[in-house]
């Protein structure tokens, strides 16, 4: 069952110390994405991890 829909809009996104940015997971709702995000910052590494949705073009920002 496919209708086109995105299952999976929430990325958690990894920034690394020289601004390369990663997706390290994709989540259906921003709440669990977030719940990542936080317990990843918790490890007390200099990366920075952050939430965004993928956009309707299929693009990391919205």
């Amino acid at each position: 069952m496919n209708d086109g829909t995105v299952l999976l809009p929430w990325f958690v996104i990894r920034q690394d110390d020289d601004g390369n940015r990663y997706r390290v997971g994709r989540f259906a709702t921003k709440a669990e994405a977030q719940k990542i995000a936080d317990s990843l910052d918790d490890l007390g590494s200099d990366q920075l991890y952050s939430v965004e949705r993928l956009s309707q073009n299929g693009g990391g920002r919205q």
